[in-house]
């Protein structure tokens, strides 16, 4: 290894990224020499800035909204989750040079819903708001843990419908519009859409949740999302936010990079320290 391997993360926007303050606290806590910045990238300009990155002799990327697809059709070969998500977070150069990409949100979030949070998915009615990008990135995880039935609800019906078709044989999926939510209950709940970004809540029927449910938000923030508080409200076993994934993500794509697995439980809990204190 050289005595600062360099790496980043690309994004547009990309100022507010966490990922070079926990991936310091990786190399840190791992004793590992690297450098790792946050780089804006314009709009169309992934292939050449990630050329010139790598040219110049960088090791590895995490990539964010929105070159995760412009990230997926750069790298020379696909991890089998990384194919399915049909999205690239994490880039790695091999010693022959060419690069592999992965996908490393899904095991992200089961990673910090199981192992951290204590939440059990097998066996469990779970429920997935949004047909995005983001959603699909983190089916094929999810599925893997055997949930009874995992269901897929999006304002437009069709696109949770085609998500559901592309990941039926990974175990009982259903899909449908927010109309399909009345009379359920469910045991699980991931908010994956854009919903908490603009302060707003998914229309979610008030008798959604049993005395069991738990709820994740993929988004963070300083103070509870919306759909956090909806679900308080309506009396949830256990809520919480995303910041556990972003951290648990993290830790993939820095054991890809540098086979070795850093400790995410203090670096998750000082995070929460920086991020409460406005910093």
């Amino acid at each position: 290894m050289s005595p600062a391997d360099r790496y980043a993360v690309f994004g547009n926007p990309v100022r507010h990224s966490k990922s070079p303050w926990i991936h310091a606290a990786f190399a840190e806590q791992t004793q590992q020499s690297l450098q790792y910045r946050a780089v804006l990238v314009e709009e169309g300009g992934f292939t050449a800035a990630a050329d010139a990155f790598f040219a110049a002799g960088g090791c590895g990327l995490n990539v964010t909204v929105p070159f995760k697809t412009d990230a997926c059709g750069y790298a020379d070969e696909l991890t089998p989750r990384a194919r399915l998500a049909g999205a690239v977070n994490t880039l790695a150069r091999r010693g022959d040079g060419s690069i592999i990409g992965d996908n490393t949100d899904g095991i992200g979030l089961v990673r910090d819903m199981v192992a951290n949070l204590g939440w059990q998915i097998r066996g469990r009615q779970a429920l997935v708001l949004g047909a995005g990008g983001a959603v699909r990135g983190v089916l094929e995880p999810l599925l893997r843990e055997q949930p009874a039935r995992l269901l897929i609800v999006n304002r437009t019906a069709e696109k949770a419908a085609a998500l559901a078709e592309a990941f039926s044989d990974l175990g009982c999926i259903e899909a449908g519009g927010f109309d399909a939510l009345q009379g359920r209950q469910v045991d699980l709940v991931i908010n994956g859409t854009s919903a908490s970004l603009a302060g707003e809540l998914p229309p979610l029927p008030a008798r959604l949740l049993n005395e069991k449910s738990c709820c994740y938000d993929m988004m963070y923030a300083a103070e509870p999302t919306p759909f956090m508080r909806w679900a308080a409200l309506h009396t949830a076993w256990a809520v919480s936010d995303g910041l556990g994934m972003l951290v648990e993500q993290a830790a993939e794509s820095f054991f890809l990079w540098r086979q070795q697995r850093p400790q995410t439980g203090p670096v998750l809990a000082e995070l929460r320290t920086v991020i409460a204190g406005g910093s």
